[in-house]
């Protein structure tokens, strides 16, 4: 029968996409490795790896298999970890994805106050506003604005915020405020793109009625962390999530616009691959995320 051996080999050879670059990760032999591998593969009377000269790929069973042997080397790590530290001690690493913005404005903030409390943690921030690939990229919990894609994944709703319209100062002073909507088609407006698609297309409400305008401006990007500094820059107007600009709002960098009028409300969640099996220092963050969100919950 298959140990923790094989586990870890399968794993790591599913991660890399080369057997022989999995065995030397693992300190084995490229025999040692293709036996441990057929091993599994006769254990379970199915085939895990399509297999070609220079590298290998997950058939369907394998990366089926994949989930559940993740899933059981997490568990049992855990569980060392409480057999060793006690039940009062979180010890480990998080691998955290999240917007740009939110991670600079908002997380960095409250991981430190988690930190100080589970010292024994290590955070690491993927700070990407692109999706990631949870099973692929080795992501324990994501936190993503709107509607979930993916069937197999779980989503816990954090808080819904507004997006708002908004610029420097110095722009204002230069260009003027517009007041309706219609009158941004005068003024640089500065989009975000996300996955190929630009969002020009800006809606408002206004008594529950919604209203959109196609803005253009001279700029672009797939950051939104740059189109922030943009706006800060004087470089034009801003649609964005208040949770990102507050702190640059509070400070009067930047200027609210179109006060009688409101923005799109947008889904924050943290997305994670399963609940049964959720690691526990990666529950405890959870729902400390959920607490310091707390705030935004109208």
């Amino acid at each position: 029968m298959y140990g923790l051996g094989e586990l870890r080999l399968f794993l790591r050879a599913a991660e890399t996409g080369n057997l022989s670059l999995a065995a030397r990760q693992l300190d084995l032999t490229p025999a040692a490795a293709s036996a441990g591998i057929k091993r599994l593969e006769q254990d379970l009377a199915v085939r895990l790896f399509e297999r070609s000269t220079r590298s290998i790929r997950l058939t369907a069973e394998g990366e089926l298999f994949r989930e559940y042997a993740a899933r059981a080397l997490s568990t049992l790590a855990d569980g060392e970890a409480q057999v060793r530290t006690g039940q009062c001690s979180l010890q480990g690493d998080i691998h955290l994805s999240a917007p740009t913005d939110l991670s600079r404005q908002v997380l960095s903030e409250w991981l430190e106050g988690f930190h100080q409390s589970y010292p024994q943690v290590r955070i690491f921030v993927h700070s990407s506003d692109g999706l990631h690939d949870l099973w692929r990229d080795g992501i324990d919990l994501a936190i993503r604005y709107g509607q979930l894609q993916d069937s197999s994944m779980v989503a816990r709703r954090l808080c819904e915020v507004e997006q708002i319209l908004c610029a420097a100062p110095e722009y204002l002073r230069d260009h003027g405020e517009p007041q309706v909507p219609a009158d941004l088609a005068a003024h640089n407006c500065l989009t975000i793109f996300n996955r190929g698609r630009q969002t020009s297309n800006w809606t408002f409400y206004q008594n529950g009625h919604p209203l959109t305008v196609k803005v253009k401006g001279d700029r672009s990007s797939d950051d939104s962390s740059l189109v922030r500094q943009w706006a800060l820059n004087g470089a034009g107007i801003l649609y964005k999530a208040r949770i990102d600009l507050q702190r640059d709002i509070d400070q009067g960098r930047l200027v609210t616009l179109l006060p009688d009028y409101q923005g799109n409300r947008v889904a924050l969640n943290a997305v994670y691959t399963d609940t049964q099996y959720l690691p526990l220092r990666v529950r405890t963050l959870l729902d400390y995320l959920l607490s310091c969100f707390g705030q935004y919950t109208e």
